[in-house]
């Protein structure tokens, strides 16, 4: 069962991060990717969500974008051309809010958090 978009709402914190990630399912993938424009979720996509969830969930780490693109054998600006950034792909991906420094970080590589309409409220703090 699809999440409407105020039970949507409701699996992600103030920055647009699951709260929950073990919550998250392809369907919720698919409303968030929707909900970003994004429209239907290529099978390149789909890869590279696996891979920050593995990433992420399973490692503990935040994967370095040009690296990831490398082993998936896509363009180094993947995360770009196919999600806007490396936000979009994180949040997509159901994952939580990484952290200041993380966001911070991910922040620096676009200028739009499309999720929450602006750059996120870490943009603009003091990251040092």
């Amino acid at each position: 069962m699809p999440a409407s978009a105020p039970e949507l709402d409701h699996l992600l914190d103030h920055n647009g991060f699951m709260a929950e990630p073990e919550q998250w399912d392809a369907r919720l993938a698919a409303k968030l990717a929707r909900r970003l424009g994004l429209g239907e979720l290529r099978v390149e996509q789909w890869r590279i969500i696996q891979q920050l969830r593995e990433a992420w969930l399973v490692k503990g780490s935040l994967p370095v974008q040009p690296s990831l693109c490398r082993e998936l054998e896509l363009q180094r600006s993947c995360l770009d051309d196919l999600f806007g950034g490396p936000l979009e792909a994180w949040k997509i991906a159901g994952l939580p809010d990484p952290g200041e420094e993380a966001r911070v970080y991910m922040e620096d590589m676009e200028a739009v958090d499309s999720i929450t309409g602006g750059p996120s409220p870490a943009s603009g703090e003091d990251a040092g």
